[in-house]
């Protein structure tokens, strides 16, 4: 029958997607879907090719993707804010065979590139008799990008079995079903955000998608929110905004992940009595493989616990390893396919951790943040907490810059809370007297905004290495 149908008979008039304009029940995702997916089929798309979409978050992307998945097209949403030059790199690596974009990108060399918020709205008009839907779970269904904190973003090829047990193993840690409301807060071509559509199609909980440049604020004062995702810099503002901490405090579950999370930022959370459950995941692994399985109560420094349908492990040299049905199939690479899997099916993620307690996962740091000064090794994320752990600093960045001494010394940028006056010497002490001289930071560079990667919250490690590199080098 296919997912649509199924949660359209599973779920019939509740509510699937809410607009500012309009509220779409499962009954009427299924109906408008099936014209869209019929349109796009009309034109020459079948089963298994690829479709790109270039364009910010709304509510026709979000039906143009429920009806890929329906049709058994591969829906690859590329990063609307990369500047035009390397979406157009992007999109000539994927070779798709049609893409949708928003005229706002301004690209130049798309070909026949059609515009998505017009294709979607002439077709949910037109008259369908249906459209059947494809039934091999483990058919391709998406092509996620890698955030690319370092070099180009990799394109991740996701199966539906991969988002289907994603998904599953997410809702028996942290149910989402028929009254509840997730709000879109993450863009669509993370897949933070694509996995939202399976948790509400095989949960039957409902997705809001807000107006292009809604605040968030406003988005949870004006949708019926009970589920939300943020990365760390997004719950920091929304504390400090006017009101929020009464807005997050009314959900039921603040999802929080995409990169570590300061001590500070979450005892404030708890403080205001903010539904927080922390996470961890990838983008390799359709999205979470632990998270904490009630709201945390306590600042801690663990991700939370893996969830079901996700296997890790820590390799002899700390890396975590992950494999399971959320796995997926593979990177495309230039029309050919890397697994990236060791022989024994492990994929490397990059990220140094521990496992306590049989499931609890503690993630340390990226390992290719490491770099050595004076012949010790030294992992930033240590130097971080330090610093977080300093009355009065919130948020802290450190990064390798070349010393003549030593090689490369640590570096850090720093947030400190409004009002807070710190003198370098009393940080420098107090990292000191913790971590030693040499894990020291060199400097500390106040910031009030941090500069964060295209299209996300995350904030930029790369821009901050090589501000430092340039720095040193005058």
């Amino acid at each position: 029958m296919g997912v649509v149908a199924e949660a359209a008979k599973a779920f019939g008039k509740a509510p699937a997607l809410i607009t500012p304009e309009r509220t779409l029940s499962f009954i009427d995702l299924d109906d408008e879907t099936a014209r869209v997916a019929s349109a796009i089929a009309s034109a020459g798309i079948r089963q298994g090719d690829i479709v790109a979409i270039v364009a910010p978050n709304s509510p026709e992307m979000f039906l143009l993707l429920t009806a890929l998945l329906r049709m058994g097209a591969v829906a690859a949403p590329v990063n609307d804010r990369f500047p035009a030059r390397q979406i157009e790199g992007v999109l000539q690596r994927l070779a798709p065979k049609m893409t949708f974009i928003d005229p706002a990108t301004g690209l130049t060399g798309t070909g026949e590139a059609i515009e998505l918020v017009r294709f979607v709205a002439d077709n949910v008009a037109v008259a369908s008799t249906g459209f059947p839907a494809a039934a091999d779970t483990e058919r391709p269904v998406s092509v996620i990008h890698t955030s690319a904190s370092s070099g180009k973003p990799k394109p991740a090829l996701h199966s539906y079995s991969n988002h289907w047990h994603s998904a599953t193993g997410s809702a028996m840690n942290l149910p989402f079903g028929p009254g509840d409301c997730w709000l879109i807060s993450l863009p669509l071509y993370h897949v933070g955000g694509y996995s939202m559509m399976f948790k509400s199609l095989l949960g039957g909980g409902s997705i809001a998608v807000p107006a292009k440049d809604t605040s968030l604020a406003d988005s949870l004062s004006r949708f019926p929110v009970t589920h939300l995702s943020l990365v760390p810099t997004q719950l920091y503002r929304m504390l400090r905004t006017p009101g929020g901490s009464e807005l997050l405090k009314r959900l039921k579950a603040v999802l929080l992940g995409g990169s570590a999370v300061s001590a500070p930022l979450l005892e404030e959370a708890v403080k205001e009595k903010v539904p927080v459950y922390v996470s961890y995941g990838s983008t390799e692994m359709s999205t979470q493989v632990s998270t904490s399985p009630r709201p945390v109560t306590a600042p801690r420094n663990d991700s939370g616990a893996i969830l079901p349908y996700r296997e890790a492990m820590i390799a002899p040299d700390g890396e975590i390893l992950v494999k399971g049905p959320c796995l997926f199939i593979g990177y495309l690479d230039e029309g050919r396919l890397n697994t990236a899997r060791d022989i024994d099916g492990w994929f490397h993620t990059g990220d140094m951790g521990v496992i306590s307690e049989g499931r609890l996962l503690t993630v340390m740091g990226r390992k290719d943040s490491m770099f050595v000064s004076g012949g010790e090794n030294i992992h930033p994320e240590e130097i971080e907490k330090a610093l977080t752990a300093v009355a009065g600093i919130e948020e802290a960045v450190v990064v390798p810059a070349p010393d003549m001494e030593y090689g490369m010394r640590p570096m850090a940028w720093i947030r400190i809370s409004e009002g807070v006056g710190l003198d370098d010497e009393i940080i420098r002490a107090s990292v000191g007297a913790v971590l030693g001289r040499l894990k020291t930071p060199s400097s500390f560079n106040r910031v009030k905004e941090w500069v964060t990667i295209a299209g996300s919250a995350k904030i930029d490690r790369g821009w901050y290495r090589k501000l430092a590199a340039g720095e040193r080098a005058g």
